[in-house]
Order: structure tokens, then C-alpha cells, then sequence
């Protein structure tokens, strides 16, 4: 058995668009269901950085950093509140070769740099994955206000305190993973998206409405094993 994880976020940017329930239904798996906030089902691009990936037991000064982008949406089943991935591209041959074998989660190899420099994150992701659809994002991103906690603003806590994802393996089965951490602290934030093919690669149209933007300078996080659902 693969042990639990343990694991940093750092300079995250939820970049969130309403997009109609129908349309999200149509995107995901059977047992999964749309969750939805003003009526809307949500999507959302999340760049950012792992810092000191590694299994849970050993020391941070261990772990290995993996910056990351992800396309997620927001879900339910059986009632609990949850985040699907569409895909996670990331950094490093060896980190996802075995986020693929050993933790069953759609990563896909990319060259990413992610830089801070005068309160602005600047993120590139080009996806290099073999025999798969090409994604270049491009980007940088900034917080523009006061923090707050995510649990005090309800549109906040709808998309980022969830405790559960779904994912769905390259063989085809449907699995699941628990992550605990402390409640989300975000800021306001504006972005400069140059280029995004993200979207489009997963089949959906650019949508009409502007985005949600947030940014959280991240926090620390525990994930169990990937777990099969029944």
C-alpha cells in the first residue's frame, strides 16, 4: 500500500468560472453530480506549487517541490462536498510517473516555472506528455486586497473547503482520496492570463463570463491513500 502524503501548497491562484450544470453533468462520471452555487456549476485552473512532497513519516527537508497545474470542478456524492480533477499537469518525470503508478491520478508531464517577484506570480506550464493533447498556460497572477477566511465568505468556502477529491484512473476506475489542512486564508486577486489551451483541451468553450479570481499564499496538507470506489 502507498503511504499517506504529506505536502505544501504555495501561491495558488483559483481562477473560477460559472459554467451551466447541464454542461458540467455532461464532463463527468457516472455517481458524480454537479455541485452548484447561484445556480451555476464552477470550473476552475489552479497554478501553483508543491513544496516538500513526500510520504508521510519523513521530514519535510526530504520532500521534493513539484509546481502544478490543475482543471478541477466541484461535486457531490452521497452527499459530501468534493473536488473532481480533469487533469493535473506537473514538473518532473519521476513525480509523475509515480502520482500515475502508485496514487492513480491523472498527471501529465509539463515544463512549469513559477517565480515570485514584486508581489506578482509568474507562472508558464507548456504539457509535454507523450501521445497526448498539447496545453500551454501562460500567466501571471496577484493578490489585490485584504486576506480573509475562506469559511467567513460563502462563495470562498463553496470552492476551496472541501475534504475530498474523485479522480478517474488511466485504467478507468473511479477513486478517491482524503486531504485534511487548516481552513483556507485568500486574498482578492487580478490576473494577467496570456495564454490558456487548458479549457479547450478538456472540450470546453471559453466561457462569456469573467472569471473569480483568488489567491492564497497556501498552506500545509495530508492526503491518505487513493482509494477505489465500490
Amino acid at each position: 500500500m502507498v503511504l499517506p502524503l504529506r505536502m505544501g501548497w504555495r501561491h495558488l491562484l483559483f481562477e473560477n468560472w460559472p459554467i451551466e450544470p447541464a454542461v458540467m453533468d455532461a464532463h463527468l462520471p457516472e455517481g458524480l453530480s454537479p455541485d452548484t452555487f447561484n445556480g451555476s456549476a464552477w470550473l476552475s485552473t489552479v497554478p501553483f506549487t508543491n513544496v516538500s512532497v513526500r510520504p508521510k513519516g519523513l521530514p519535510a527537508s526530504l520532500g521534493v517541490g513539484l509546481p502544478e497545474l490543475n482543471l478541477r470542478t466541484y461535486v457531490t456524492r452521497d452527499g459530501v462536498p468534493s473536488v473532481y480533477f480533469f487533469s493535473l499537469d506537473a514538473q518532473g518525470v519521476a513525480s509523475v510517473l509515480g502520482a500515475r503508478l502508485f496514487h492513480h491520478l491523472p498527471y501529465y508531464y509539463a515544463r512549469i516555472s513559477l517565480e515570485w517577484n514584486d508581489g506578482h506570480v509568474q507562472f508558464k506550464s507548456r504539457r509535454l506528455h507523450p501521445g497526448d493533447r498539447p496545453v500551454h498556460y501562460e500567466g501571471s497572477y496577484w493578490p489585490t486586497g485584504e486576506p480573509f477566511s475562506a469559511p467567513d465568505d460563502p462563495f470562498a468556502e463553496f470552492l476551496v473547503e472541501r475534504y475530498r477529491f474523485y479522480t478517474q484512473a488511466q485504467d478507468g476506475s473511479f477513486r478517491y482520496t482524503d486531504v485534511s489542512h487548516d481552513p483556507w486564508t485568500l486574498f482578492p486577486a487580478a490576473a494577467d492570463i496570456e495564454t490558456d489551451t487548458l479549457l479547450s483541451s478538456h472540450g470546453f468553450a471559453t466561457p462569456d463570463a469573467e472569471p473569480v479570481y483568488y489567491y492564497s499564499p497556501g498552506l500545509n496538507v495530508e492526503a491518505s491513500r487513493s482509494h477505489h470506489v465500490e
